[in-house]
């Protein structure tokens, strides 16, 4: 939310209406007053800059949870339960607008015309936020709607994308020639979204059983232009790269490319054709091309070298559009993980994460008799996050670790287990080894022994993590899992690949600028690999060693005032 003034009552206004409201009795003004400062508090907002409007607040409502706050899940829903009826009330008896500001005349004259409910639901928040600025209908231009969408992003967390853009620009013009003495300006409508419904067999078999016979020798052992051994390509990665094809493709024939003369992988990836694609995208992505079309260009000439489709003329075309795209290829973290990052880099936040398996394994102790199955799957995300915490792996890694395989006690059952992963089971060929200490082998024995026999539901496999239809559990679904059960517990969502960020950057931490350490740890086959990862968190850790030698030369400012 913003600190800019509002145009309609606020949390303060409606406070102080509240406490002077002698109809309502003393503990109920008492409890709506405490709660409404309560959850001014909780978003970190003065009272005097948040609606008094529960349809304007909800959503923040949604987001917040009661551990970050350091309150129960109780006291938590209490305090939004009596904000509500606080702001409802108001509503109803103070005839404070439910929906926002009231219509000025102009706009209510324009709003009594509108015949469908629809209309109506979807025009009146602009109407009601042109009606607190002082905005005449026949001023609405392209900034006004501008500024209303900035105004619902900040004070409502309301979605603010093309969709609901073009909605009300649909519905704006749709009034100009029926309701009377509406605007004759017609607004701008974000356009659609192409969409195609071309799949591969609608492209010359030509083309696909090239594509066919390349996908397939990418699943195979093969050699690299300099003769260096090439691992085969995972079943993931080759699907990926028949997306990856149909895209552009599909492209080429939205550009005006005939689907008829696309026969061959030659035609498709003919250096003209290739470059009107990638300028698309470009064009698609803005001023700076997304991480999708950069690598789209590389997996393109990688198809035509290994084809030899395409003369060396072509290919040096196809590598300069390659080097065009890849000096804007960017560095570090996403925007998204960097959010994850500074979370966990905040005291007290990934002790929360740390300290849940003892938590959900107590859980599940506690249910074990009564409901077998949902305490193993407590247990199971237990033994998870506690390896996660300790072993960053990847989730592929992960749900498929086997007893006495990957989970060993080399020196016998009283030992400690090592998690240990070959190097053809990861995914970049680097083997992993992990020394696991006392109490984390006490958790999965405890699990093993007293949980998983129930999950494995009578059969005998020696997966850690037994699905419910034998088998390893399904990758995807036990990592949903995971995050849910996380952020439910802590209110912190983290991925299971992002506990690879988390490792990184608490190493860092820790020990500034080791990426070597940080290499090991993760398993990177190259250490420009770690460094491009995690280069950005250097300015954090240089800010924050920055912010140290200032307090301290604060300390002893006031020391040396204290002497004197």
């Amino acid at each position: 939310m913003s600190t800019n003034t509002l145009f309609e009552p606020t949390v303060r206004d409606a406070v102080r209406t509240i406490e002077a409201a002698d109809e309502l009795s003393m503990p109920t003004r008492t409890h709506w007053v405490c709660s409404l400062r309560q959850i001014a508090k909780f978003l970190d907002r003065p009272p005097e800059v948040i609606p008094a409007r529960y349809s304007a607040i909800k959503n923040y409502l949604r987001q917040l949870h009661h551990v970050p706050l350091g309150i129960t899940a109780k006291t938590l829903a209490n305090h939004k339960s009596n904000a509500k009826a606080a702001l409802l009330w108001l509503h109803k008896e103070r005839s404070v607008p439910r929906h926002g500001t009231a219509l000025s005349s102009d706009w209510a004259r324009l709003y009594v015309q509108l015949s469908a409910r629809h209309d109506r639901y979807r025009l009146a928040p602009l109407m009601r936020y042109c009606s607190g600025q002082g905005i005449a209908p026949a001023a609405v231009d392209e900034s006004i709607v501008d500024g209303y969408f900035a105004y619902r992003s900040r004070e409502m967390a309301r979605a603010t994308h093309a969709v609901p853009r073009r909605v009300l620009a649909r519905l704006w013009n749709a009034q100009i020639d029926v309701v009377e003495g509406w605007p004759s300006r017609h607004l701008v409508e974000p356009p659609v979204k192409a969409r195609s419904d071309l799949s591969w067999q609608d492209f010359p078999q030509g083309l696909r059983a090239q594509l066919e016979a390349y996908l397939q020798g990418l699943g195979k052992v093969r050699r690299s232009r300099s003769g260096q051994r090439l691992h085969p390509c995972k079943a993931g990665t080759i699907a990926t790269r028949r997306r990856e094809f149909l895209l552009a493709a599909k492209r080429a024939v939205k550009l005006g490319i005939p689907i008829e003369s696309l026969t061959s992988f030659e035609a498709l990836l003919d250096p003209d054709v290739v470059e009107k694609v990638l300028n698309s995208y470009w064009e698609q992505n803005g001023e700076v091309p997304k991480t999708f079309t950069i690598d789209l260009c590389c997996h393109l000439l990688s198809a035509a070298r290994a084809t030899r489709c395409i003369r060396w003329e072509g290919l040096e075309r196809l590598d300069d559009l390659r080097a065009t795209l890849a000096r804007h290829r960017q560095s570090g973290l996403t925007d998204k993980n960097m959010a994850l990052i500074r979370q966990v880099l905040t005291e007290g936040v990934w002790k929360r994460v740390v300290s849940l398996p003892d938590q959900l394994m107590a859980q599940a102790r506690s249910r074990r008799d009564q409901a077998p199955i949902a305490a193993g799957l407590l247990a199971q995300i237990a033994v998870a996050v506690a390896i996660l915490t300790v072993a960053p792996v990847r989730r592929s890694n992960l749900t498929n670790v086997r007893l006495d395989t990957n989970l060993i006690k080399p020196a016998g059952p009283g030992s400690n287990y090592w998690l240990v992963f070959p190097n053809y089971d990861v995914k970049n060929r680097v083997k992993l080894e992990f020394p696991l200490d006392a109490v984390l082998t006490a958790l999965i024995d405890e699990y093993v022994h007293d949980f998983r026999p129930a999950m494995l539901r009578g059969a005998n496999e020696d997966w850690l993590f037994p699905g419910q239809r034998g088998g390893a559990k399904q990758s995807v679904s036990f990592g949903t899992q995971i995050v849910n059960t996380i952020q439910k517990a802590t209110g912190l969502r983290i991925t299971v690949h992002q506990f690879r960020h988390a490792a990184g950057a608490l190493l860092l931490k820790k020990y500034p600028g080791n990426y070597e350490l940080v290499r090991l740890v993760l398993g990177h086959r190259s250490i420009t690999t770690t460094m491009n990862s995690y280069v950005g968190l250097e300015n954090t850790q240089a800010s924050e060693i920055f912010g140290e030698l200032i307090r301290e030369q604060l300390q002893c400012r006031q020391e040396d005032n204290e002497d004197e």
